[in-house]
Formats: structure tokens, sequence, C-alpha cells
């Protein structure tokens, strides 16, 4: 006789989760992961940011590289502060002081790595350079703006080595910390037919009248602009970053055009974590998607062979963008799940800076919780002169703070004459 639950057996057969749920849940399981939590000091794992605050533990631990750096120090607890001052470096857990009260171990976070220090042990013949007379290797530090890490490092008592320049594998100069350790500060330069996933390829300011912007960002940044493709489209023809003005729009803000690997894919997982998106559509630079994050913060996908076109001889007119959301834990959630973002603790409350496959993003892109009322990308310009970019600012009809210095630079906090909001940084 056949047994009836023989014959009513299915054979197991392998299927394919439905990607919507997939990137939903996912989106949920991380927005309930990464509220911040205390991370002990271990030897075998670290992160960190470009400013991150030492007492605000990273939300993504990853592992520890293959080589680790371990540093000998002339004054440990000196070096630590010089790092956390001159690099934007997060001190991990307590140092372990010896009982003659030198520091035996001592870990830091530099982007995604980590770095062990101890104060000198003559004893074991572990010297300082300082000591030694001289460096005998270099530690390259990959940052998004060399130049501002550069001048901390100075104004932080390091001796400058080599200005900052040009090469054609990048910008960095190098600089001596208080020990004689000698720090190659980089960033790599760009690959236009290749930006990385997470990357922004383009920002328009999106305002009212695109005119009065013109005149505006004209008189105050020097920008030179041509018509784009629509009548309230204009296109910044002599920045090192790929920039535009958008007119028509009743919300001022910086609206981000992000590069993934697949345009089409990113809005399915777009739709499922919460936002909303448009149908991709084939441009003349890539294939692209208008889309809106599940806080009402609105962004673009792109996908295409080589980023649109930018002035590579100007300097990059953009020193920084941040993204002000109502809640930044959300914020985190959902740009984790459709760029693949990480993060790390910013220096103010609620602040998190990113990371891009493993690198800080260009522009370096942060997000700041607490704005339900102004929520929008505020982005901070690069000018020579900031006493003089404030002048203009409000002759040209908006408004300015008086330029405050922070570790960075010397920052002026600025609204356009429609209400936008921007930076000025002077370097």
């Amino acid at each position: 006789m056949t047994d009836a639950f023989d014959a009513l057996r299915i054979p197991d057969a392998p299927a394919s989760p439905d990607l919507e749920f997939a990137s939903g849940l996912r989106a949920r399981i991380e927005g309930a992961l990464l509220a911040p939590r205390e991370v002990p000091m271990s030897v075998t794992e670290a992160t960190t940011t470009d400013v991150a605050a030492p007492s605000q533990p990273p939300s993504r631990p990853p592992t520890q590289h293959t080589i680790t750096p371990y540093l000998a120090a002339a004054d440990a607890r000196a070096a630590v502060d010089f790092y956390v001052d001159a690099f934007g470096a997060v001190q991990r857990g307590e140092p372990i002081e010896m009982p003659d009260g030198r520091i035996g171990h001592v870990e830091i976070e530099l982007g995604d790595s980590v770095l062990m220090l101890a104060d000198e042990y003559p004893e074991l013949d572990l010297l300082a350079p300082v000591t030694r007379g001289g460096p005998s290797q270099s530690l390259r530090l990959e940052v998004a703006d060399p130049d501002a890490v550069v001048q901390r490092a100075v104004a932080a008592g390091g001796v400058l080595e080599r200005p900052v320049a040009d090469s054609p594998h990048g910008r960095g100069g190098v600089v001596r910390d208080p020990s004689g350790h000698r720090w190659m500060v980089s960033r790599e330069a760009p690959s236009a037919a290749a930006p990385r996933p997470g990357d922004v390829v383009y920002t328009s300011l999106w305002t009212d009248d695109v005119e009065r912007a013109e005149r505006f960002y004209g008189a105050v940044l020097g920008w030179v602009t041509a018509r784009g493709y629509g009548s309230q489209e204009r296109q910044v023809t002599n920045a090192g970053t790929r920039l535009g003005l958008s007119g028509g729009h009743a919300r001022p803000t910086a609206m981000l055009c992000y590069a993934v690997p697949d345009v089409d894919a990113a809005v399915a997982v777009v739709r499922a974590a919460g936002g909303t998106a448009g149908d991709p559509t084939d441009e003349p630079h890539g294939r692209v998607a208008d889309c809106v994050d599940d806080m009402g913060v609105p962004f673009a996908l792109w996908t295409g062979a080589s980023a649109p076109a930018s002035a590579p001889e100007a300097r990059p007119a953009i020193a920084h963008l941040v993204v002000r959301t109502p809640d930044a834990r959300r914020a985190r959630a959902f740009y984790g799940t459709v760029l693949g973002w990480g993060f790390a603790p910013a220096r103010v409350p609620d602040g998190w800076n990113v990371r891009a496959a493993g690198r800080d993003p260009w522009p370096r892109t942060s997000i700041w919780g607490g704005h339900s009322e102004d929520a929008a990308v505020v982005p901070a310009f690069t000018v020579a002169d900031l006493a003089a970019a404030v002048h203009t600012v409000r002759e040209a009809g908006g408004t300015s703070t008086e330029p405050e210095r922070r570790r960075f630079g010397t920052v002026a906090e600025c609204r356009d004459d429609q209400g936008g909001r921007f930076q000025l940084v002077e370097r």
C-alpha cells in the first residue's frame, strides 16, 4: 500500500527570494542594528572616520587588515591627541598603562584601518624616529581633502616636508608627526571612466529662479554657466566638480546623483527600502532614475560607461556635502541598503561620515540627524578668501554668519538670495 505522505511529498527545490522582499527586510534589519552602541577595544577589529569624535564608537567595526602598523611614539598620549586633531582619528577604548606610567598599548582608527601605538621602550629597542634620528618608513593616508588634512596636521604640531601638489596619481603632501613618523597624505586621482558605487557623479542646486541663482553664484563663487538640457537647467563650466543649477523648485536643496552598478536593480531596492523612484531613462551620459528617500530628500541614481564631463584643471568647487535628515538612523539604514554605504560617527551629535566602497566618497559626504524642519542636502564650497566671499554673499542679497575657525578650516554658514543653504570654507 502506498504511503499517503510519500505520495504527497514534493521534492525540495531551491527558490530565488523576491528582490523587493529581501531588500525591504534588509532595510528593516539595518534600521534596528545601526543604532550607536558601545564597542570595546580589540586587537582584531577597528573602524574610523575623517572627522570622527573619540567619545562616539563606530557603528560597524570592520575586520582588521592583514598588516597593522604598530608605532613607537615619543609620547603616546600626545601622539593620539595629534592624530585626532590632525587626521580625524578615533581613539578606541582606554590605553593600557604599565606600572611605570608608560603606555603599553593604545589603538586609534583611521578610515577602515587600525593603528596601534605604545610609548618608547629603549630596553626593547623600540624607539620613535625622533630618537633614532629619522624615519625608516612612510605611512600613506588616503583622504578626501589632502590640502585641509595637511594644514590641520601642521597646525597641530606636525612638520611640513612636502607641500600638497598634484601628480599623475592624484594630489597629496608629506608631513612628519611630532614623533617623527612620515605621513604621505594623499587623494588618489579619480577615474572618470569608473566612479565607485556611492560616489556623487553630479550635484544640482535646486532653486526657484535659475536666472537669479546664476547671478548670485556667479558673483559669490565666480561660476560661469551654460544652458543645460532644459530651459530651467544650467551647467557650471568652470568648476572642478560636476555641478549644475536647476530652476522651478519650491524647496531649495542640493540634489545628488549617485553612481550605482545597475540603476534598474537599485530602483527596486529604493522602493523596497521605503523610498520612491521613477522609472529609469537613458540620457546622453548614462541611465538615470530620479528618486526620493524614505524621509523626503530627493536624489538620483546613475549608471554609465563614463561620468559626465567636468573641468579637470579647476580646483574642486565642493569641499563637503551634508545630508540633513530628520532621523540619521533611518537614513543610514536607507543609504546603507541602497548604496552600500558604511558609516562612522562625526564630531557633531547624531552626525555620521560616509564610507563608500571602503573609502571616503568624493566629494566627502556626511549624514546629520535631527533636522525635521529643514531636511536637505547642504554643500560646502571652497573659497580662497572667506572674508571677501562673505562680504559678496551679503552684497548679492544672501545672508552669512561671521567666519568661524573649525578643525577642518574657517567656515561661514550662508543662505543664497532664495533661501538655499550652503557653507563657505577657507582651507
